[in-house]
C-alpha cells in the first residue's frame, strides 16, 4: 500500500466550497459509527438488523458533518430506504458541496454468519463527479495495483491478461493470484484464470475489500476479476483514486428487461468504464471501518475495561494519503452520546 504521508498545511487552488482536508476524519468517525453498530449483531445470523444497524449509526454522525452532501449511492430508492436513500440530503447544508456513496455494512451476510472482511464504507467527492449506476445494479469489473494497471483489459481474454501481469512482475504465472466471487457466473472466467496457471481465491462476499486488496502493494492478490455490485464498484474507485492502481468497469444488465432500462436512461451498455469515469473528480476521499477481522482492516474488538477498538482506512485521492485509524470507544459514554445502546 502507498506510503502514509503528512498534508501540506494549506492545499493549493481550493477555496472555502471545496472538499476541505479535515472532511476525511470526518469520514472516519461516520465509518466506526456504523461498525461499532454493527458489531453489536455480529454472528448473530440477520443480516437485515445488522445493516440497519449500520445505517442508524452512519446517519446519526452524518447530519451533523459540515457539507452540503448528495448520496449517489445508497440503500436504494427513498420507498426502499428510510435514511441513506440515493439522492438524500446529508449534512448539515453547509459547503462544501458533495457527491456521497456509503454501503453502511459491505458484506452483510458476512457480519450475520460472523465471517471475515465486513466492513462500514463511505466515499466522499466533489458534487457531480460520480458515476450514478441507474438501474444497472452489476458490473464486469478489472482492478489491479499501479505497476500493472495499463495492462488491464476488458476486451482481452482473461488468461492472457494473467499472463501479462506475471511477466510484467517478473514472476512465474502460477504466483498470480486473481480474487473472484464465488458465484456461477464466473465459472467460465475462474476456469480461463486457472487454465493459463494462476490461481483464484474464491470468497463469498464483499468485493470492495477485494479490490483493496487488489490494489495494495503488500498483499498476496494481484487481480479482481468478476461481476459484483455496480455501486461497489463507485466505491472501489474512489478507494483506488487514493491508494493508486486502477478499476475498470462494464455495466452487466442481469436480464432483458433491465437491459432496455439501462439503455432507456441513457447508458451504453458496451462502454468500457474506467477509474475516473466512476469517479471524476480529483478530491475524492474514502473511509472504511472493520466490522469483523479481515485481510485489511481488525474488526470491533471488545475489551474487558467497557470499551471497543476500531481501526479504519482513510484516504484522500488529491495528496494521495492514506491513514490507518486506530481508535479505542468508552462503550458507556457512546451511549450517553448516541442516546440508546445503537453502538454499545
Amino acid at each position: 500500500m502507498t506510503q502514509p504521508h503528512i498534508d501540506a498545511a494549506t492545499p493549493g487552488g481550493l477555496d472555502a466550497e471545496s472538499p476541505d482536508r479535515n472532511l476525511a476524519l470526518e469520514l472516519v468517525r461516520v465509518t466506526e459509527a456504523g461498525a461499532l453498530a454493527a458489531a453489536r449483531l455480529v454472528g448473530m445470523g440477520d443480516k437485515i438488523a445488522a445493516d440497519q444497524a449500520a445505517v442508524d449509526g452512519m446517519h446519526f454522525i452524518l447530519k451533523s458533518v459540515r457539507m452540503d452532501g448528495v448520496v449517489v449511492i445508497g440503500e436504494g430508492e427513498k420507498d426502499e430506504a428510510p435514511m441513506l436513500y440515493n439522492g438524500e440530503h446529508i449534512g448539515d447544508g453547509s459547503p462544501p458541496e458533495v457527491d456521497i456513496a456509503v454501503d453502511p455494512l459491505e458484506g452483510t451476510t458476512l457480519a450475520a454468519m460472523g465471517a471475515p472482511n465486513a466492513l462500514a464504507c463511505i466515499a466522499l467527492s466533489e458534487r457531480g463527479t460520480m458515476f450514478d449506476p441507474g438501474p444497472c445494479v452489476y458490473m464486469e469489473k478489472l482492478a489491479g495495483g499501479a505497476q500493472i494497471a495499463d495492462l488491464l483489459d476488458l476486451e482481452r481474454p482473461l488468461g492472457e491478461t494473467v499472463k501479462l501481469v506475471a511477466e510484467r512482475k517478473g514472476a512465474s504465472v502460477r504466483d498470480v493470484m486473481v480474487v473472484v466471487l464465488d458465484r456461477p457466473r464466473h465459472d467460465e472466467g475462474i476456469k480461463a484464470i486457472r487454465d493459463a496457471g494462476a490461481r483464484v481465491r474464491l470468497i463469498p462476499h464483499g468485493d470492495v475489500a477485494a479490490a483493496l486488496l487488489a490494489v495494495t502493494d503488500t498483499s498476496r492478490v494481484d487481480l479482481l476479476w468478476g461481476i459484483g455490485g455496480t455501486p461497489e464498484g463507485v466505491l472501489s474507485a474512489c478507494a483506488i483514486k487514493c491508494i493508486g492502481g486502477a478499476l475498470l468497469g462494464r455495466l452487466w444488465p442481469r436480464d432483458d428487461e433491465e437491459r432496455r432500462a439501462t439503455i432507456d436512461a441513457g447508458y451504453d451498455v458496451d462502454r468500457i468504464l474506467a477509474t475516473d469515469d466512476l469517479v471524476s473528480g480529483d478530491n475524492a476521499f474514502f473511509s472504511a471501518t472493520g466490522v469483523t477481522d479481515g485481510d485489511m482492516v481488525q474488526g470491533v474488538r471488545y475489551t474487558s475495561a467497557g470499551s471497543a477498538t476500531t481501526e479504519s482506512l482513510v484516504m484522500r485521492s488529491r495528496s494521495r494519503t492514506v491513514r490507518r485509524v486506530h481508535a479505542t470507544h468508552d462503550r458507556s459514554k457512546l451511549a450517553e452520546i448516541y442516546g440508546g445502546t445503537k453502538t454499545s
